[in-house]
């Protein structure tokens, strides 16, 4: 069975507090997740952030929907019970409990029409069948994340080989590897070594060195070229090497990697390197900046 949306777990979680007593969200999320039959897979298939399950959080957005109707209350940190409104609704035996059910409840009508960001006014009015604000969120940042990446890679492609091997270092630089840009300058950009672009220090003590091999190219990387690589670290008995492209890998290519034995061989395609430029701001820059919060239960404790 699929994932249920949020507003399908709303009934099944309020005739779960109908025992009047208290519940923890961990208790509603297996609840939940074993009423609607979940397996394992989708109790751990996670948002698009990879940071919580969806089970948990369309469990924990139908909570809050009921709570802001008054049908739900917390009566400690992370657990809820059923109000007199609830009862009342399960007495009615509702079909279905969903944002439009709701809007007979003030305290639910104040919630959609208090001042919001706009993020939050476009959930309120125009809900999806299925996500929470949350992942509405999180697959918009996605797709924005994802267009970005096309743009980069096309901008990348029409540079010339010497800016693609500049990116490189920069790059390499901001995910903590080598001593200095001037270093790493001196050591990447030296080509028909053998196979080799150049080297750069794994740290900044310079503990160890990383080989290099960087190419711009609109094609598919293949076996032979990996193979090369592979020949050219060996002759220089290095152990760890890189090879960096603007396109992609063939199946051949991988496998090859997979038998270098004691060579440890990293392969970045054209969209690996373009998340790590983003995650890294190389070639791109903020236009705008988020923050998501939630009520600190442990603010307003009075214990």
């Amino acid at each position: 069975m699929a994932i249920p949306d949020y507003q399908s777990i709303m009934l099944p979680l309020l005739k779960f507090a109908g025992d009047k007593k208290e519940h923890s969200i961990r208790d509603a999320i297996v609840h939940i997740s074993g009423l609607f039959n979940l397996s394992n897979e989708e109790k751990r298939e996670l948002l698009s952030s990879g940071q919580q399950p969806i089970i948990n959080n369309r469990t924990g957005w139908a909570r809050t929907y009921l709570k802001k109707a008054g049908l739900l209350e917390s009566p400690r940190k992370s657990y809820f019970k059923i109000t007199d409104i609830g009862l009342n609704v399960l007495k009615q035996n509702p079909a279905e409990i969903n944002s439009k059910y709701l809007e007979q409840f003030p305290g639910f009508v104040e919630f959609k029409t208090i001042k919001k960001t706009d993020a939050e006014i476009l959930f309120v009015q125009y809900p999806q069948a299925e996500g929470t604000p949350r992942e509405s969120i999180e697959e918009n940042i996605l797709k924005l994340q994802n267009d970005l990446g096309g743009d980069l890679i096309i901008k990348i492609k029409q540079s010339s080989p010497e800016f693609f091997e500049r990116l490189v270092v920069d790059l390499l630089l901001k995910m903590g590897y080598g001593g200095s840009q001037k270093e790493a300058g001196e050591a990447i950009g030296k080509s028909g070594d053998e196979g080799i672009d150049g080297i750069i220090k794994e740290d900044k003590l310079g503990l160890d060195t990383i080989y290099i091999q960087a190419k711009r190219w609109d094609g598919t990387v293949g076996r032979p070229e990996i193979q090369k690589f592979i020949g050219a670290l060996q002759m220089k008995g290095a152990k760890k090497g890189i090879f960096i492209t603007a396109s992609n890998f063939s199946k051949e290519a991988r496998e090859s990697v997979d038998m270098t034995g004691s060579t440890k061989i990293v392969l970045i395609d054209g969209e690996l390197l373009v998340n790590f430029m983003i995650q890294n701001d190389v070639g791109v820059s903020k236009i705008a900046s988020y923050e998501i919060k939630q009520i600190d239960s442990d603010y307003f404790s009075e214990e």
